[in-house]
């Protein structure tokens, strides 16, 4: 790293726990971001801010003024101008060293399986089951961790699934996609606009701590966040041996 490296993540290094040797681990890492919305905002700005090298934002939305109140990725002059180009602007004014790549579509089959390859991470801040399950299957293919996000309203949940061991679920465990709830949309439910920086936050801390290797004490659990009273619940998600995601992909 060069100086000017060092200095902007001295307060990383000085961590015992990271250090040199773990900053340059994330400086060489690779996260894709699937969604630029409310939970993508917060999530990329402090894997950004933390100094991940390479990140990839996929998104086939264009901003509009009511993403304004809780995707702070945006601004008012961003309004029309496709999610993943407003993204990578202020991105690259927080911080312009790691290199990223935009893709302005939807994260379908197709192109999860095109551009999943050689990445770390996987986050998923998308609003739709069938884009959540679309990523949850192609992350247990190629065997990349995921950290999965969700917010409505005033509740959010956190998990963190990596089929790289063998007895973690998936998320198509605890939510099979013949099983799915009715769609919930905040253009008709709302959402509490510090609920998804809370959420999102969370999730760039679990992506940190699978790039450096961190005990995943999550793994597996699902943290549930009740905004209203601030209180959280931890489920566990058992793996489903019969499950047709990672059923399929017994070691």
């Amino acid at each position: 790293m060069e100086d000017a490296e060092l200095l902007r993540y001295a307060r990383h290094i000085l961590l015992d726990d990271i250090g040199v040797e773990g900053q340059q681990r994330l400086r060489d890492s690779h996260v894709v971001i699937v969604g630029a919305g409310g939970l993508g905002s917060p999530a990329a700005m402090y894997l950004a801010a933390a100094g991940v090298g390479q990140m990839t934002l996929v998104d086939p939305d264009v901003v509009d003024v009511t993403n304004l109140q809780r995707q702070i990725l945006h601004a008012t002059d961003s309004v029309g101008t496709p999610k993943v180009v407003s993204a990578a602007r202020t991105l690259r004014a927080l911080n312009p060293w790691p290199t990223l790549h935009t893709h302005c579509c939807a994260a379908d089959e197709q192109w999860l399986t095109q551009h999943l390859h050689g990445v770390d991470v996987v986050l998923d801040c998308s609003d739709n089951f069938v884009t959540r399950h679309n990523v949850n299957k192609a992350c247990v293919a190629s065997k990349t961790p995921l950290v999965s996000g969700a917010a409505i309203r005033f509740d959010g949940q956190v998990a963190v699934f990596d089929s790289r061991h063998q007895q973690s679920p998936c998320y198509a465990c605890a939510f099979p996609a013949d099983d799915a709830p009715p769609e919930t949309q905040c253009a008709t439910m709302g959402v509490f606009a510090p609920l998804v920086g809370i959420i999102g936050s969370i999730q760039a801390a679990e992506a940190l701590k699978l790039l450096l290797g961190f005990p995943m004490a999550s793994l597996g659990n699902m943290l549930l966040l009740d905004g209203i009273a601030m209180e959280w619940t931890t489920m566990r998600v058992v793996r489903d041996a019969a499950c047709r995601v990672c059923g399929a992909h017994t070691a």
